[in-house]
């Protein structure tokens, strides 16, 4: 279809051609805006027109037409280049996903992507709760979960704090890393290479900074912390997608509170160590009461938590109810 260095830069996979229409003009999302998208073409050759320097052209959406392009999404454009519209959106391979703070139902916040890592300043007390949440997010994309701890510069003990959130989370790798110092750069670095990764966290986590010294320029704004309580000012306002280091990188706006949108299943991979203590004797063991219950054995033990089992008892309700219709539907 096109040039198989621009393709596999734009994270293009050959599979993808047997739902794409003969001839149709293709690209990727890179930023959404409202009532249109930035579009980086698999061949910008086709558009000469209408495309910037580095292919990227812009396109007009229609909801009731196509529905929500995110940033990552795959879509087909009209061959109209005094009116770039885009005709379709093309199947996703997965999406990452919260309940929309404005509505019922989901808001996809990226599209097609291979990982997510999860940043979280050490700079400010941490929330174990928005790490839960998010990792719950990532797995449901069936996407790889990898917590970042940033501004490792300033604090005492940056290894310490990394062994406690290592402990808190089974099976999810954790860099420490200091956009000042550059310690674990190297480590992010050698994730991003072929894959389509994004960037998850609040505000004044450090994103932007991180995005911007990987990137090696100024790929985005950087905002000040306020003081008193280490919260940043939104400096990223879109979703965008960006080159670095032969792979893809999302910078998202901060969040300060995430509604759970995610199937159960998600919560279970996200709470392995709960998951494995449940050798339960009855099969339909609710892990409250029940004589029997591995998961109150592990507790008693002192192997599981009180607080970890709340934690996965809350976001498994959480999720289940997020995926029940309204009641309006029922």
């Amino acid at each position: 279809m096109t040039d198989a260095g621009r393709a596999r830069s734009l994270g293009w996979r050959d599979e993808r051609e047997a739902s794409v229409p003969a001839g149709a003009i293709v690209g990727r999302v890179v930023r959404p805006d409202r009532g249109w998208v930035r579009v980086a073409l698999l061949e910008p050759d086709r558009l000469p027109d209408a495309v910037d320097p580095s292919g990227v052209v812009a396109a007009r959406t229609r909801e009731d037409r196509i529905g929500t392009a995110v940033v990552g999404d795959w879509v087909v454009l009209d061959d109209e280049p005094d009116d770039v519209e885009v005709a379709s959106v093309l199947e996703r391979d997965n999406a990452l996903r919260r309940a929309d703070p404005v509505g019922a139902g989901e808001q996809v916040l990226a599209a097609n992507i291979d990982q997510v890592l999860v940043v979280a300043g050490l700079d400010r007390p941490r929330k174990e709760g928005r790490l839960q949440r998010a990792i719950v997010q990532v797995h449901d994309a069936e996407a790889t979960p990898v917590i970042v701890l940033t501004k490792a510069d300033a604090v005492a003990d940056a290894a310490a704090d990394a062994a406690a959130v290592a402990a808190a989370h089974p099976d999810v790798d954790v860099v420490v890393t200091s956009s000042h110092t550059g310690i674990g750069l190297d480590r992010i670095r050698a994730l991003l290479p072929g894959r389509t990764t994004v960037l998850l966290g609040e505000s004044g986590a450090g994103k932007s900074s991180l995005l911007n010294v990987l990137g090696g320029s100024e790929l985005t704004e950087v905002g000040d912390v306020r003081d008193r309580d280490r919260k940043g000012r939104h400096t990223t306002t879109r979703r965008e997608l960006h080159q670095v280091d032969d792979g893809l990188v999302v910078d998202t706006p901060g969040v300060r509170a995430v509604g759970l949108y995610a199937e159960p299943w998600a919560v279970d991979a996200t709470f392995p160590d709960v998951v494995a203590a449940m050798e339960c004797r009855f099969g339909n063991c609710t892990h409250g009461h029940e004589p029997g219950c591995g998961v109150l054995a592990a507790v008693a033990a002192g192997t599981l938590t009180p607080s970890r089992l709340d934690a996965y008892r809350a976001l498994h309700a959480e999720a289940s109810d997020s995926q029940e219709p309204p009641d309006r539907w029922r």
